[in-house]
């Protein structure tokens, strides 16, 4: 197995989404994307449980999120440089280098604000990066 895939109750964006509530009246402003970091369970699909520290780690350094809000202007480039057809939307599993973006906590979910461009690339499902 390539990923290490994680013993999951209930859909992962789901529980995001509803542990986010209704974020409706948040707006994001030009190119920036709200993304709700991705928190893995503590069981592997193995049956191997991993620590509260391991677990609570990801928060700081969780390369994977889910869409939750976009601005305006965001995955949009007219010239073509950026982005090339590429299509990201609310909902989508999304990865990004730790580094990048604020870190902010929305509704006790923790999240990170990120430029378009920071994102470098979507995935299925969130276990496929670690």
């Amino acid at each position: 197995m390539p990923f290490m895939l994680m013993e999951h109750d209930t859909d992962p964006a789901q529980n995001l989404r509803d542990a986010l509530g209704d974020i409706s009246s948040m707006q994001v402003f030009g190119n920036q994307v709200l993304v709700a970091i991705y928190v893995r369970p503590q069981k592997t699909a193995g049956g191997i449980y991993l620590t509260d520290n391991t677990t609570d780690e990801d928060k700081f350094q969780g390369k994977v999120g889910l869409v939750v809000k976009t601005g305006p202007d965001a995955f949009t480039d007219p010239s073509g440089e950026w982005f090339n057809g590429i299509e990201v939307g609310l909902g989508d599993w999304v990865y990004y280098r730790v580094s990048d973006g604020w870190m902010v906590n929305v509704h006790g979910v923790c999240c990170r604000i990120l430029l378009d461009t920071q994102i470098r690339g979507k995935v299925a499902f969130p276990d496929e990066i670690w």
